[in-house]
C-alpha cells in the first residue's frame, strides 16, 4: 500500500506534501483530495507521467485527463484564450465544480492523449489541492477510481483500489457534498462544459454544478441537452475523464474530465 497522509495532522501534512512533491518531481503518480472526489495527480508537462496515470487506472489516450490548476492566472497560461462568454461562471465557480473545455496553447509541451488540441481546466475548491498546486504547478488529475468503479469520496477506498500504482496518497477524510446534493441523474464529480468552439457552449458531462446555473449566464447560447441515450451513456462513467472527441471532448476534461 502507499504511504498514507493524515492531512488534519500538521506535521503528517507537512510530510505529505513534500513527500508529494517528491513524487510528482520524479514522475510518480500520487492521490490527492479536491472537492469533488479524490483524485489521481500527476506532472501534467511529463508525458510517462501521464502514460503511468492513464495505465494505473485502465484507461488509454482516448481518455486524456482534465489539468487542475491553482488559480485563474495559471489557466490562462494553458489556454488558447477563455471565453469572455463563460467569465462570469468562472468568478462564479473557480474554484468549484466547473470544468471547461478550451483550446490549448499550440506552444506547450506535453502531451495528455487525444485531445483533439484541447484541454479541459479547472480550480479545485480545496485548500490541499490548491496549496499542492501551487507548489508543483498544474497537474493531470482524474479521479483515483479504477475503470468502471465509482469515484472514491475518501482516500481509503482509493488507496484500496489503486494501491501501488501511487506513491503517495494525502488523507483529508470525506470530500464532496452530502448525498442528495447534486442534481439528479448527475454524477458527483465536476459539470464539464465544452468551450472550445466560439459561440457555442455543451455540457458533456452533468455533475454537481447544476444546468440551470449554466444556463442563466449563457442562455440561448447553451446547446440542448443531449438525447436520453447519449446522457445515461455519459453518466455511466465515473467521474473525471470523458470519452475523447475532437475536439471538445478531451484533454482534462472528464467527457468531453479534471480532482
Amino acid at each position: 500500500m502507499p504511504a498514507i497522509h493524515d492531512t488534519a495532522d500538521p506535521a503528517s501534512l507537512l510530510a505529505g506534501i513534500r513527500a508529494a512533491r517528491t513524487a510528482i518531481a520524479a514522475g510518480r503518480c500520487i492521490v490527492m483530495p479536491t472537492d469533488t472526489v479524490y483524485g489521481i495527480a500527476a506532472d501534467a508537462f511529463s508525458h510517462q507521467a501521464v502514460a503511468g496515470l492513464l495505465a494505473a487506472k485502465g484507461r488509454d489516450r482516448g481518455f486524456p485527463p482534465p489539468v487542475l490548476v491553482a488559480d485563474r492566472h495559471m489557466a490562462a497560461a494553458l489556454a488558447e484564450r477563455i471565453p469572455v462568454e463563460i467569465e462570469p461562471l468562472l468568478d462564479a465557480h473557480w474554484p468549484g465544480p466547473l470544468t471547461v473545455i478550451v483550446r490549448a496553447q499550440s506552444s506547450l509541451s506535453w502531451d495528455l492523449g487525444d485531445t483533439g488540441g484541447t484541454v479541459a481546466l479547472r480550480v479545485p475548491d480545496h485548500p490541499i489541492a490548491v496549496g499542492l498546486l501551487r507548489e508543483t504547478g498544474p497537474l493531470a488529475v482524474s479521479s483515483a477510481n479504477l475503470h468502471g468503479m465509482p469515484a472514491p469520496t475518501e482516500a481509503a477506498a482509493a488507496a484500496e483500489m489503486l494501491g501501488e500504482r501511487v506513491s503517495v496518497v494525502l488523507d483529508a477524510g470525506t470530500v464532496g457534498g452530502e448525498p442528495g446534493e447534486q442534481p439528479a441523474g448527475s454524477n458527483n464529480g465536476s459539470t464539464i462544459l465544452d468551450c472550445s468552439t466560439d459561440g457555442v457552449f455543451r455540457i458533456v458531462r452533468q455533475g454537481v454544478l447544476p444546468r440551470e446555473t449554466i444556463a442563466a449566464v449563457l442562455g440561448e447560447q447553451l446547446q440542448a441537452e443531449p438525447p436520453a441515450e447519449l446522457q445515461a451513456e455519459l453518466q455511466a462513467e465515473p467521474p473525471a475523464e470523458p470519452p475523447a472527441e475532437p475536439p471538445a471532448e478531451s484533454a482534462g476534461s472528464e467527457p468531453p474530465a479534471a480532482g
